[in-house]
């Protein structure tokens, strides 16, 4: 379904340029690449909420070391 947005004309040169870069043949095809690309390189959260404690348990070698 189509919608429409208003953005500046700033944004606009963005979006044309990031669709270039991505060679995506529309603004929402940029648009998602783009998010796709920075959600995989973003790690945030990944250990969850575990104590320090246990993330480093068992990283240690044979002289006690990370």
């Amino acid at each position: 379904m189509p919608t429409t947005i208003q953005i500046d004309e700033r944004t606009l040169k963005i979006l044309k340029k990031a669709k270039e870069e991505t060679h995506s043949s529309s603004y929402d095809e940029a648009i998602n690449k783009i998010v796709a690309m920075r959600t995989k390189e973003s790690l945030g959260g990944y250990l969850g909420r575990k104590p320090v404690k246990e993330i480093l348990k068992g990283l240690r070698d044979e002289k006690d070391r990370f």
